[in-house]
């Protein structure tokens, strides 16, 4: 087996013993889950520090709770714009409505005008003039609310119907038959094909094209709510029942919502609905408006997800105009971008596409002729940034470097020359000005808690603004490596990470946790501060347990055949290619073989489940969170892209339930749910349970009441106590 290892060991040992090398382990503080949990008490003040920016125009400015600073970008030096007390100091009141400055864009170049959004209003001020020009806020509860700097309207839900604010302030109410059924102006398809709100303002914001979906004719899931506990000790409260929480969940196979898209003429106070057809079993995702705003984009996908359709609609009529390109696949076809017209010749637009095996920029007109490919190679582009007007550019992230690495890049139009504009290590997550001439560049490295350099697009010249120290310094920190190993096809690279025990000896054995996702659109072990290790790792190896993470066939940012690999029997080669890493495992003097555990949440919980049960032999213990056990009760969108429905692939869902796996199950295997989860429902667990009653197998089970799929807040700690007490007392 051929092993590659990028080891960090001795260099983070040295960092970490920092106050002299004849410092001991011992010497140096202990974590807590309530340091390295997310929900903890003392969390924020063990990660890494941040700074937050905005940009007005192409000045990048720092935002803090007490005021806001434009940012030199050949010094890094600081010049207060306005503080808080500025704005609370407004006449009437209103200024005190504003509580911080962290949420504060600046939507005009030209204008020293700053929009503050605050709980539910939004306040416009000149800073120059040190006046605040108005406060608007929407009363009652609001669903989403979507601003538009052109004319100052908000787009709003509340009360199922879709509303706008104008710029006078007063609530024009655009639908009457909102309902739990019929929803409008938020993200539909549950989140999939790029979609994350429902409604989109003209370039000139007077029109607004929005969503409305019918899910009348979706199943509803019978989940239900508990009575907080310090209500049901209330004195004289009786009759405390738990309440009906039904949730709208279309299950592979099943009915699926209908989704319309209607345009709400502001200026005739009109809406007309674009005209494309019968919308069942099919998926409209990635609206774009033309720069003229008198065109509709959209992607138009069937219900086997492997034929998609680029259309245009004319925004006026709501007529059919053209269809302007069509991508088909064997397996599935996935849109996740909008097209983006080039800002100085809006006869062009960039598509984004994996056509050619790997995710990709292309360059169309208008009329869907795709003049060239602008990025090809055995990697993928990550995020598209935006543009440089200047050099006539496209600044985007990519993983050329590496696999595991996020790089900033910038491709010309002119001649396709490639650019990198950042080190070429780590993970960078760059913000790019107004007209693409800066750079704020955030990013970690292995050994690099975080720095931010601000970037001058042309020369590549970066200033140093900040650099976070370590906030693990004093610390028994752990050894962290990554490397690869040969994947079950015996060829393809996989990433792994591993976290050594503190105090780590060679010549010792220690008992070893496998943790686990596996799925689409997600990986573990990239190039950030300590190959992204999350603290439960840290907190563990401290205990005296060896974590190991390994992504496997099917992750994310890897091409489409890496992922694609899987489609129609999710689950088979992500655990061949896990199993593999046990085998590494295995080869290694310092691991215990006899004591081996895994751990996983969501897909995760799956993948736990499926090894234990696969393999029951090999796994002492595991803990299986919010665990899928049979597909065809998961959600229509994300089931059927990657296993077709039950009723065309039944064999598929047979081979990649768990049920009758049941049986096998030998270790020790705690369950863990949110009562309300609305994403893996309660009866993937619950049946799985139920099936283990019948075969004599004795899993064990917990539950968190209210809680939807992840745990929220402090509960999250409580959460990670619990599994690691259930390690602690079975497998150490």
């Amino acid at each position: 087996m051929k092993i590659k290892h990028i080891t960090l060991g001795v260099l983070l040992a040295m960092t970490t013993l920092s106050a002299g090398a004849q410092q001991k382990t011992a010497d140096l503080k202990q974590f807590t889950l309530e340091d390295l949990n997310f929900g903890g008490k003392n969390y924020h003040q063990m990660t890494a520090k941040n700074r937050w920016t905005a940009w007005w125009g192409d000045k990048p400015v720092r935002l803090d709770a007490e005021e806001c600073a434009l940012i030199d970008p050949q010094t890094g030096k600081e010049t207060t714009l306005f503080t808080l007390s500025n704005i609370q100091k407004q006449g009437g009141g209103d200024g005190k409505k504003v509580r911080s400055l962290y949420n504060v864009f600046f939507p005009f170049a030209d204008k020293s005008w700053a929009v503050i959004d605050y709980g539910k209003g939004r306040a416009l001020y000149d800073f120059k003039a040190g006046r605040l020009m108005w406060t608007r806020e929407i009363e009652g509860p609001v669903v989403s609310s979507d601003y538009c700097p052109a004319t100052e309207c908000t787009a709003f839900v509340s009360g199922h119907q879709l509303c706008v604010l104008d710029g006078r302030g007063k609530t024009l109410t655009l639908t009457k038959d909102g309902s739990r059924d019929i929803v409008y102006g938020q993200s539909v398809h549950r989140d999939e094909f790029g979609w994350s709100k429902g409604t989109f303002w003209s370039p000139d914001g007077t029109k607004l094209l929005f969503t409305r979906m019918d899910q009348s004719m979706v199943t509803d899931f019978p989940l239900v709510t508990i009575p907080e506990a310090k209500e049901s000790l209330e004195k004289g409260k009786t009759g405390v029942i738990a309440t009906p929480a039904p949730e709208k969940y279309p299950m592979a196979g099943q009915k699926m919502h209908k989704v319309t898209l209607g345009i709400y003429d502001l200026k005739k106070g009109t809406t007309i609905y674009l005209k494309a057809g019968d919308p069942t079993d099919r998926y409209f995702t990635n609206p774009a408006w033309s720069p003229d705003g008198k065109t509709i984009y959209l992607f138009e996908l069937n219900r086997d997800q492997n034929d998609c359709r680029l259309v245009s609609y004319d925004a006026v009529t709501g007529e059919k105009k053209a269809e302007l390109y069509r991508e088909t696949d064997d397996k599935y076809v996935e849109p996740l971008h909008p097209i983006v017209f080039l800002p100085w010749d809006s006869n062009k637009f960039i598509m984004q596409s994996q056509k050619d095996g790997y995710n990709h920029l292309y360059l169309f007109n208008k009329e869907g002729k795709q003049l060239r490919q602008l990025t090809k190679g055995s990697w993928v582009v990550m995020d598209m940034l935006g543009f440089n007007t200047k050099l006539k550019a496209i600044v985007y992230a990519s993983n050329e470097c590496s696999p595991i690495q996020r790089n900033t890049w910038m491709v010309s139009l002119k001649d396709g020359k490639r650019t990198l504009l950042d080190n070429g290590k780590g993970w960078h997550n760059a913000s790019l000005s107004e007209n693409g001439l800066m750079i704020v560049d955030n990013y970690q490295e292995p050994t690099v808690p975080r720095n931010i350099d601000l970037v001058n697009v042309a020369t590549k010249k970066a200033v140093r603004w900040f650099t976070a120290s370590d906030p693990w310094k004093g610390y028994a920190v752990p050894q962290y490596r990554c490397g690869t190993i040969k994947a079950a096809d015996g060829k393809t690279d996989l990433y792994y990470r591993m976290v050594l025990p503190v105090g780590f000896d060679k010549n010792k054995k220690y008992p070893t946790i496998v943790y686990v996702y596996g799925g689409p659109h997600a990986h573990n072990v990239d190039a950030r501060w300590h190959y992204c290790s999350r603290g439960w790792e840290t907190y563990m190896a401290q205990k005296g347990y060896l974590l190991f993470i390994l992504d496997n066939r099917g992750s994310e940012n890897r091409g489409k055949d890496f992922e694609q690999v899987t489609f129609r029997h999710l689950g088979d080669h992500e655990v061949e290619d896990q199993m593999e890493g046990v085998k590494y495992l295995k080869s290694l003097s310092y691991v215990d073989s006899t004591r081996l555990g895994v751990h996983g949440w969501s897909f995760g919980g799956f993948m736990t489940i499926n090894m234990m049960t696969t393999h029951p032999e090999v796994f002492k213990v595991g803990v299986a969170g919010g665990p899928v056990i049979d597909w065809k009760w998961y959600e229509v969108m994300y089931g059927e892209r990657y296993m077709d429905t039950p009723q065309t692939n039944p064999d598929g869902y047979a081979h990649s339930s768990l049920l009758p796996k049941a049986k096998n199950l030998k270790g020790k295997l705690q369950i863990i749910i949110g009562l309300n989860d609305p994403v893996v429902v309660p009866q993937h667990a619950l049946t799985f349970i139920k099936q283990c009653i019948q075969d004599g197998t004795q899993p064990d089970f917990f539950v968190y009441p209210g809680e939807p799929h992840n745990m929220r807040g402090h509960q999250s700690t409580h959460l990670h106590e619990r599994i690691s007490q259930y390690f602690d007392d079975y497998l150490k």
